[in-house]
């Protein structure tokens, strides 16, 4: 999976990294800051927290039109700075006027503008990579590999998010509601580390920061391209749109993770932890665990003596340290609503090899299921997971009940019931989102080529 990768794909990887970090930092708490802050009903934060997403999905199109215009690398500057500029503006505490309130609308927007400049136009930079002779058979695994990267920002940002709001609240004194403000200014630290990430490293790509017309026009040669009649265009995005529809309602139930699941969290899930279940809501305990499990499948690919050795090292490392973490546990422990969001992350890049090796096992054999079979299966498997968050529902308190309750006749089930959920909706996002990725980026990397 990571032999004979180009070293410019970790670079590309960690830089979206950190902008990751911030945004999942962000998007951790964000809920909660609405109701918190601004005291809206939970109807009205989750309208504005939707609309915000669905910019976020919709302005890469616009990203994309600019990068035919200016380029690849401009537009994932300009998408760093323009949501730097958003972050900072929520990080700032301004209260809970009609100023405040205008200035959250106002970061949304550059948030979300500056992730359309930046995230597609990135991902176009990282399929270019394997535009070499001889890449294309890493293409794949090039992008799972990227994808993994994301998804490890994803996972230490509702930690970040959770530790600083109560180091803000129990140090510094602050307002509960205040405090998530230096949540926010997390995200802005993750893009400075961003930004450094991809100019240190930018030799090895800037070859790539152009578009392909703009270095067509700069050589002045003629290329050599794949041609794509009309006919043949309108056939590719006619299905990708078909594929769309499909997936729209894939992601519509995904993105409850920061809403309604939150809420379910905030309100009705055990709010302490103690013994072996304490263990789960520390990120440390699940970052060994993936280091077992990617050192687990170098163990048993080794080649050599030396890397079945220093793979075993690591695996026995890695038990040390979850063995000492729990040695040291005591009492119970608080658990924020937002840490649960550090579950679906986990599981992605833990099972992410689990999932390759099944499939490529199930190739060999050609077993392997279609693409519309992955996308009904990873549909029915996300339906699976709401299945399981209406049992755990089922003889608790309604949302009013529950807050008008006396401290003795409040009901809360178990955490187990929501990191299950988690694992069954990322069960569906293997099948379904590593697909339709992969599928997107090859569609986009040969109309590029036909320009």
């Amino acid at each position: 999976m990571f032999e004979g990768q180009p070293k410019s794909l970790y670079a590309l990887a960690l830089a979206n990294t950190g902008e990751r970090f911030g945004y999942y930092t962000m998007i951790a708490v964000f809920a909660l800051f609405l109701r918190g802050n601004f005291g809206l009903d939970p109807g009205a934060a989750g309208a504005i927290y939707s609309t915000f997403l669905g910019l976020v999905y919709f302005l890469p199109l616009v990203g994309g039109i600019m990068a035919d215009k200016f380029g690849y690398g401009k537009m994932v500057t300009t998408g760093i700075m323009i949501m730097f500029i958003g972050y900072l503006c929520l990080a700032i505490p301004l209260g809970t006027g009609t100023v405040a309130f205008s200035s959250m609308l106002a970061a949304l927007l550059l948030i979300s503008l500056g992730t359309g400049l930046f995230k597609g136009n990135l991902q176009v930079m990282v399929g270019n990579l394997y535009d070499a002779p001889g890449m294309e058979s890493k293409r794949d695994s090039g992008f799972s590999i990227f994808y993994m990267a994301i998804n490890i920002g994803a996972l230490f940002a509702p930690t970040a998010a959770v530790k600083i709001h109560d180091w803000a609240v129990t140090s510094l004194h602050m307002d509960p509601n205040a405090a998530y403000h230096l949540a926010f200014a997390v995200a802005c630290v993750s893009l400075i580390l961003s930004i450094a990430i991809y100019y240190t490293f930018r030799p090895g790509f800037k070859h790539l920061e152009g578009n392909s017309k703009k270095k067509d026009e700069k050589s002045g040669a003629a290329t050599e391209a794949e041609e794509i009649s009309p006919a043949e265009t309108k056939e590719r995005i006619i299905a990708l749109c078909l594929v769309f529809a499909v997936v729209i309602f894939f992601w519509m139930a995904f993105h409850q993770n920061g809403l309604t699941l939150t809420y379910f969290a905030d309100e009705f899930v055990q709010p302490t932890a103690e013994g072996a279940q304490s263990m789960v809501f520390d990120v440390i305990n699940l970052f060994m665990v993936i280091v077992i499990v990617y050192a687990g499948f170098a163990f048993f690919g080794a080649k050599t003596g030396k890397t079945k050795g220093i793979s075993a090292l690591v695996i026995l490392g890695a038990l040390a340290v979850i063995a000492y973490k729990y040695s040291a546990v005591e009492g119970s422990v608080s658990v924020s609503a937002p840490i649960f969001q550090q579950f679906n992350p986990f599981y992605v890049v833990a099972l992410t090899p689990v999932s390759m090796a099944i499939f490529g096992a199930l190739a060999r054999k050609g077993k392997e299921p279609t693409a519309p079979r992955k996308i009904a299966y990873g549909m029915l498997i996300a339906g699976c997971g709401f299945l399981v968050m209406l049992l755990a529902s089922m003889g608790l308190n309604t949302p009013d009940a529950q807050k008008a309750a006396a401290e003795g006749a409040k009901t809360f089930a178990s955490p187990n019931w929501l990191i299950g959920t988690y694992l069954v909706l990322t069960f569906g996002e293997l099948l379904l989102s590593l697909w339709v990725y992969h599928s997107y980026q090859r569609l986009l990397l040969r109309s590029t080529r036909a320009q």
